[in-house]
């Protein structure tokens, strides 16, 4: 059954804390619009539109320079709308693909000169569970050598149940939001113990995004600090940062992005590693250019 989305806040306030320079939104989608870039036949949900232009007003308003747009599985592995929001900024803007073993490798050089840099899996329930593994294994094998990362899209149980699969990948690793582990089951709860564990490797990063995904308490997600805090202390070389807009699928608490900027300085507590989780590290993971 096909669900609609909720649309993202429209009033977006302006957040108190100053984003530095160069600062990167490592989380974002673009959608549509349909009439132009059509939603798979496959999708679970249908969003509202949400193209370039409007994700550029956003970024304008809270000082994002740098943008990593991540396909969502409503446009499958079409991913033409993220090139074309790609193509308009090549210098400041990347992508993450969500692609299959049957694109030819003309096709894989196409998507990386195209500005994309990962691949993405989604394992959530909601869109569909457990992907194809043999395919996933097939698809890594091929990308590996174009110097891209694996994208992982998990609700908590998985990491559990696919511990030893997503650490027997060879190529570096990125968990999305904080492994999406609910702030109900405590710091000590076994799925974020093996996220943690995962961080003391060097070939796993985590996105300290999707607070509004993890709260139970609800805006402005006060719940998500020690979580993110948690990672960000042990490994703060592997960490991003990201909006998440235009928000899919929330259920319950439909954030204000002003309010998810602000959480910046509760995560990071000191200007050093701001400047690590916002503008470092992803400069090193998808090779912007600082000059």
């Amino acid at each position: 059954m096909t669900k609609s989305c909720m649309p993202p806040e429209p009033n977006t306030r302006k957040p108190e804390f100053k984003l530095p320079p160069k600062s990167c939104d490592a989380h974002c989608h673009v959608f549509g619009p349909g009439k132009v870039f059509p939603y798979s036949a496959d999708t679970t949900y249908i969003p509202p539109d949400a193209p370039k232009e409007k994700l550029k007003q956003l970024h304008d308003m809270l000082g994002v320079e740098r943008v990593v747009i991540v396909q969502a599985s409503c446009h499958g592995t079409d991913n033409s709308a993220m090139l074309d929001a790609i193509a308009h900024n090549k210098k400041d803007y990347r992508g993450v693909c969500i692609a299959s073993d049957e694109y030819s490798d003309d096709e894989f050089d196409r998507l990386h000169e195209g500005g994309i840099r990962g691949v993405r899996y989604n394992f959530v329930k909601h869109l569909g569970g457990v992907p194809d593994l043999d395919d996933m294994r097939r698809v890594v094998a091929r990308v590996k050598p174009l110097g891209w990362h694996l994208v992982i899209h998990v609700d908590a149980p998985d990491l559990v149940e696919f511990e030893d699969l997503f650490a027997g990948f060879d190529l570096p690793k990125v968990i999305d939001h904080m492994g999406r582990v609910p702030t109900s089951g405590g710091i000590r709860q076994q799925p974020f113990q093996i996220l943690l564990d995962f961080m003391k490797r060097d070939d796993f990063w985590v996105k300290v995004c999707g607070s509004e995904r993890i709260s139970q308490g609800g805006p402005p997600f006060y719940d998500a600090i020690p979580y993110a805090q948690a990672l960000i202390e042990v490994a703060p070389d592997r960490i991003l940062w990201g909006t998440d807009w235009p928000h899919p699928n929330i259920s319950k608490f439909m954030p204000n992005d002003g309010d998810l900027v602000d959480l910046v300085p509760l995560f990071a507590r000191d200007m050093t590693l701001q400047k690590k989780v916002l503008v470092d590290n992803p400069a090193r993971l998808y090779g912007f250019n600082d000059k």
